[in-house]
């Protein structure tokens, strides 16, 4: 019995180690552990540091939102972090999101179809935002349109995915976007799928919300590692 159950022991070893490179075939570090080279800041002034290979954001005083951005952009990509948020900040992952020179007008339709023109300010960073949310509303995963229309796919109805956030601890997401669907994971519990081509590339960012003039929420932080990406093929049309 001991010599089948140590044969057992080695075959499911020598499977988690098989699977476990299988699903890191592919992907990329965005972060190097070491610097932010390949990063830049916009919005506003929250300070990004590196502290034993994790990139920590810290909320400041009188500035708006703050966004530390890939200079590459992604259209189609399965993205992997890990994220630890204070209970008082709130914060999110820019995916497919684009910030402008200068001032200038985009087309959005609102959920009925109706056409709606809105003005984008030069500098504000914009576009899809994957929530961290720490809040009693739990909507970590859900997907927001920051600077834009709001929130396109919020986690009121998916009790499972609300429960999923760990307060106060390492959490893990899986974004992936393919054509005009984004589908997003939070420990492995399907959050948000949505359905929408307004913008199909841009810059990944990690944003550090703005706290205005609340010094409770002064000087707490928000920390991602494990930045990781896979660039994947587009879908194929039927």
């Amino acid at each position: 019995m001991k010599r089948y159950s140590t044969l057992s022991a080695i075959c499911l070893a020598l499977l988690f180690t098989v699977t476990t490179h299988a699903d890191e075939k592919g992907f990329t570090p965005l972060f190097n552990g070491k610097n932010l080279d390949g990063w830049v800041q916009h919005g506003g002034k929250a300070k990004y540091d590196i502290v034993d290979d994790t990139i920590v954001g810290t909320s400041v005083p009188k500035t708006p939102n703050s966004f530390l951005c890939t200079e590459k952009m992604y259209g189609n990509f399965e993205l992997q972090v890990d994220f630890k948020v204070d209970p008082l900040l709130n914060s999110g992952i820019q995916i497919r999101s684009n910030v402008f020179d200068e001032d200038k007008v985009i087309e959005t339709k609102d959920a009925d179809g109706k056409k709606k023109k809105r003005k984008i300010a030069a500098g504000r960073v914009h576009g899809y935002q994957v929530e961290i949310d720490p809040s009693d509303r739990a909507w970590s995963g859900g997907i927001y349109d920051e600077g834009r229309r709001g929130w396109l796919n919020n986690l009121a109805d998916n009790k499972a995915a609300q429960k999923a956030f760990k307060q106060n601890e390492w959490n893990h997401y899986r974004i992936v976007c393919r054509g005009n669907s984004i589908k997003t994971w939070i420990n492995g519990v399907p959050a948000a799928d949505l359905k929408d081509g307004l913008t199909s590339k841009g810059f990944i960012a990690l944003q550090v919300h703005g706290v205005g003039n609340h010094p409770e929420k002064v000087g707490k932080q928000v920390s991602w590692r494990n930045v990781k990406i896979k660039e994947l093929k587009p879908q194929k049309k039927k």
